[in-house]
C-alpha cells in the first residue's frame, strides 16, 4: 500500500508529534540520555512556543503513561474551576452560556504542574535540562507555521482594539508573522529563564527539590501573582462585553495535578486505556463497546454508517453522563447488556436524534441548551462544518471550535507516553503582559444549568475533550496514540484504531501505523459541541474526498447529510508503537496540516 511516508522502525526511541520541532526536541532529549517522560516534558513545552494558537502553559493536558514493567496510570493536569466560578455567579451576570473566551472562562492552570510533576516522578532531567529548548525557541525565534499567522489575522481587530498585550507578541511592527518568518517571545523566554534561576536557588542540587520549587513559583510565586491580575482585568469575550474572571491566589495555591487510574475496555484481545468520566475518553470505549460481534467490510459504506451511529449514541451519552459535577456510571456504560440495547437502535438509515440511554434505569438529563439545538428549535445555533485537521476554526472575536496538539513517546527501555496539550491558545484570552502567555477557557464546556455532570461547580473539573490513548496486548504498552480536534479527537482515534488492529493489509492483521494514520477519515458533528456556542448538525457526515464516491452516494441514499472535504482534511493523528516480542519500536505522523512529524531510531 502507497503511504505519504514510511512508517519508522528502530530500537532506541520513537516520538511522534503535531510540530516537527516538538519532535525533534524530544528525540534530542532521548539522545541525551533521558527516558521517554523526559522527552514528552521537553516537548510539551516546545509545543507552547511553536504551536501557539493550540496551547499555551496555563492551559491543560492529560496524559497517560505506562512505565516498563509498571501500570499505566493517568496524569490529570485539567484544572477545576475556582472557587468563585459557580453555575449561579454566571447566571446572575446574564450569562446563558460561559463566554468561549476572556478570564469568566479560565479554569485553574494544569499544563505546567502536570508537566513538572510527570518529571520528577518519572523522569530524570532538571528543569533547566527540559525547557532550554523552549527558552531558545522563544528567545532566537523560530520559523512560524502558516496556521499561526492565519488565527492572529482573524482576530486582529480584537488583539488591536482590546488585547494590546497580545498584539505586542503576535502582531509585532502590525505584521502578523508569515509562514517561516521568525517569531520571538522574549516575555515568555524571561519567564523560563526566572523560573529556573528561582527553582536552583531554592533546591540547590537537588533535582526533585529544584522541580518542586519550579512548582511552587507557579502556583503561589510571581507566576501565580500575574495570572490573578489578569483574571481581575475587565476583559472583552466573546459576549461583546467586558467580564473579570474568578481567579484567585488561594485557587492556584490549591490545586495540583493528580493521578488517577485509566478506565479500560477489553476488545478482540486489546485492553484500551483512556481517561475517566471528567474527559471524553470513556466515549472512545463506549464506541467498540457497541461494535456488533460481525462487523461490514473495512471502509464501505456499511462501515461508516456503523461506526457513524454508534459514534451518535457514545455521544448522546458523553452529554448526558459525563463530567466531574456527579458520579459518571462508566460501569454501566461500558457493560455488555447496556450496550447490546444501544445497539439495537441503529438502524439502516441515519438518525437525527440526540438519544442518551439509561444506564442502571437512570433517567438521562441534558441542558436546556443542548435539548434546544437537538430540537431545532428557533434561534438555536446550527453548527457549520467544523475545520479539519484537528486545527481550530477561529471566530474574529476569538471563540474557537476544534484545538489541540498531541505528543507521543516510547523510549528503549519500554516507557511510553501520550500527551494531548491544549488550552491557554493566543485567542483564548490577552496575553498576561509580565509572562508572555495568556489565560485558558476550559470553563467553557461546562453548562450553567444546574444539576448536570458537567455543570459549572467550584473545585470540578470542566469536562474536557482531550483525549489519549494508550492500547495493550497481554498486559503490555504496545500503542500510543491520540489526535487534536476537539469533539472529533475519539472519533478519529476509533478509525485509526481500527485501521490498525482490522485494516486487513499486513501480516499482523492491519495497516501499519503510517498506513492507518494516512487512510480516509471522517466525522460527524450529530451532538451538541464542546465549545462556544455548543452547536450541533443533526446527521451530518464530513469525509475526505478521497473517500469511494459510491460509499458517499450510498451514504447519502441512507439519509445521511454528507459534506465531501479536501482530500487530506481529516484528522492529524499522532501514533508509536512497542513489540514487546522484539523490542522493534515504529512510528507514525499525519500528514494533514503539514506538520506533524515523527522522529526516531
Amino acid at each position: 500500500m502507497f503511504t505519504t511516508r514510511p512508517t519508522l522502525r528502530g530500537t532506541f526511541g520513537m516520538v511522534s508529534s503535531t510540530h516537527w520541532l516538538a519532535s525533534q526536541c524530544a528525540m534530542a532529549v532521548l539522545e541525551d540520555g533521558g527516558n521517554a517522560y523526559d522527552a514528552a516534558v521537553a516537548a510539551g513545552f516546545v509545543l507552547h512556543v511553536v504551536e501557539p494558537h493550540l496551547n499555551g502553559p496555563a492551559g491543560e493536558v492529560p496524559v497517560l503513561l505506562a512505565p516498563a514493567g509498571g501500570p499505566v496510570r493517568v496524569l490529570c493536569g485539567q484544572g477545576p474551576a475556582p472557587a468563585g466560578a459557580s453555575a449561579a455567579h454566571y447566571r446572575s451576570l446574564g450569562l446563558g452560556l460561559v463566554p468561549g473566551t476572556g478570564p469568566l472562562a479560565a479554569a485553574v492552570p494544569g499544563a505546567f504542574d502536570a508537566w513538572m510533576l510527570l518529571l520528577r516522578d518519572y523522569g530524570t532531567k532538571s528543569p533547566r535540562e527540559v525547557l532550554r529548548y523552549a527558552v531558545g525557541y522563544a528567545e532566537d525565534g523560530h520559523p512560524a507555521v502558516g496556521r499561526v499567522g492565519e488565527t492572529v489575522e482573524t482576530v486582529r481587530a480584537l488583539f488591536e482594539e482590546e488585547w494590546a498585550s497580545s498584539a505586542e507578541v503576535y502582531l509585532p511592527g502590525g505584521r502578523a508573522p508569515g509562514e517561516g518568518e521568525l517569531l520571538r517571545n522574549p516575555a515568555l523566554a524571561a519567564t523560563w529563564r526566572r523560573v529556573i534561576t528561582e527553582a536552583e536557588a531554592a533546591g540547590g542540587g537537588d533535582r526533585e527539590r529544584q522541580i518542586d520549587a519550579a512548582r511552587a513559583v507557579w502556583r503561589e510565586g510571581f507566576i501565580a501573582e500575574a495570572l490573578v491580575r489578569q483574571a481581575a482585568r475587565p476583559t472583552t469575550d466573546t459576549t461583546g462585553a467586558r467580564h473579570t474572571g474568578t481567579l484567585t491566589a488561594a485557587d492556584l495555591a490549591g490545586w495540583s495535578a493528580t493521578y488517577e487510574a485509566p478506565v479500560t475496555y477489553d476488545w478482540n484481545g486489546w485492553t484500551l486505556c483512556k481517561a475517566g468520566g471528567w474527559s471524553q475518553g470513556p466515549a472512545f470505549l463506549q464506541q467498540l463497546a457497541l461494535l456488533p460481534p460481525r462487523l461490514p467490510a473495512y471502509g464501505s459504506a456499511d462501515w461508516i454508517h456503523l461506526l457513524v451511529e454508534g459514534c451518535k449514541l457514545a455521544m448522546a451519552d458523553r452529554e448526558a453522563w459525563y463530567g466531574d459535577a456527579a458520579d459518571v456510571p462508566l460501569d454501566a456504560l461500558l457493560s455488555a447488556s447496556y450496550n447490546a440495547g444501544r445497539r439495537t437502535l441503529v438502524g439502516n438509515r441515519a438518525s437525527m436524534e440526540l438519544r442518551p440511554g439509561s444506564p442502571g434505569g437512570r433517567t438521562p438529563s441534558l441542558s436546556a441548551h443542548a435539548l434546544a439545538v437537538a430540537a431545532g428549535e428557533p434561534g438555536a445555533e446550527a453548527a457549520r462544518p467544523a475545520a479539519g485537521a484537528g486545527e481550530p476554526t477561529v471566530a474574529g472575536n476569538g471563540a474557537t471550535r476544534g484545538d489541540t496538539c498531541h505528543l507521543d513517546v516510547v523510549d528503549r527501555w519500554g516507557n511510553m507516553v501520550a500527551a494531548t496539550p491544549s488550552g491557554g491558545w493566543l485567542q483564548s484570552n490577552p496575553v498576561v503582559p509580565e509572562l508572555g502567555f495568556p489565560l485558558g477557557t476550559r470553563l467553557q464546556m461546562t453548562w450553567l444549568d444546574e444539576g448536570l455532570a458537567n455543570t459549572l461547580t467550584p473545585g470540578r473539573r470542566p469536562r474536557t475533550t482531550l483525549s489519549p490513548s494508550l492500547a495493550l496486548r497481554d498486559g503490555q504498552a504496545v500503542l500510543a496514540f491520540g489526535t487534536p480536534g476537539g469533539d472529533q479527537q475519539d472519533q478519529w482515534q476509533l478509525h485509526f484504531f481500527l485501521a490498525v488492529a482490522l485494516g486487513g493489509r499486513t501480516a499482523t492483521g492491519g495497516y501499519d501505523l503510517q498506513g492507518a494514520v494516512d487512510a480516509p477519515n471522517w466525522h460527524t458533528d450529530s451532538f451538541p459541541g464542546s465549545f462556544h456556542p455548543r452547536a450541533m448538525r443533526p446527521g451530518s457526515v464530513t469525509v475526505e474526498s478521497r473517500t469511494d464516491p459510491a460509499v458517499v452516494a450510498e451514504l447519502r441514499r441512507r439519509g445521511h447529510h454528507v459534506s465531501v472535504g479536501g482530500p487530506w482534511s481529516e484528522g492529524r493523528l499522532c501514533a508509536v508503537a512497542r513489540d514487546p516480542r522484539t523490542g522493534v519500536l515504529s512510528a507514525a505522523a499525519n500528514p494533514r496540516g503539514m506538520q506533524g512529524y515523527a522522529v526516531g531510531r
